[in-house]
């Protein structure tokens, strides 16, 4: 179960291509409040976030295929996403432990309606600092502000 993370500075269409896939994959699995019409619009958004995110950090798995990515930007872990079949072996872990170090991470956002993504983060070491009723493009899904 080898991974190798790496940060990514050329965000080629192949890999972006890759990126999303993964990211849909990843939402469809952990994100079952959003509607598929609602992942189809998200989904529209995610290639300008991919390439806007100052940091993009990427884990390989030994077959050179993606098993996951990490966006930061400052101290702010922006966006992490594992492929399905990823979850639960520690892959999460390794990318955010990559992340504080590296970045100094200290801030993500989750999804109050994403009860594991909040656990995890809180087994992190991050804790609910703020909560607000709507996202970040205004719809009504309560997000919560952790830090560490």
């Amino acid at each position: 179960m080898h991974r190798e993370i790496t940060e990514i500075t050329d965000r080629t269409p192949r890999l972006m291509d890759q990126l999303l896939e993964v990211w849909e994959r990843s939402v469809r699995a952990t994100h079952l409040f959003l509607s598929a019409g609602e992942i189809a619009e998200i989904k529209t958004y995610v290639p300008q976030a991919l390439r806007e995110v100052p940091h993009l950090i990427v884990a390989w798995k030994a077959e050179g295929t993606l098993a996951g990515f990490m966006g930061v930007d400052g101290q702010k872990l922006e966006m992490l996403f594992l492929a399905p079949e990823e979850r639960g072996k520690g892959l999460g872990r390794k990318l955010v432990q990559y992340g504080v170090e590296r970045f100094g991470i200290r801030e993500v956002t989750v999804n109050e309606q994403n009860p594991q993504a909040r656990g995890f983060y809180e087994r992190m070491g991050f804790c609910v600092c703020q909560r607000s009723e709507l996202d970040e493009q205004g719809r009504p899904y309560p997000i919560l502000q952790m830090r560490l």
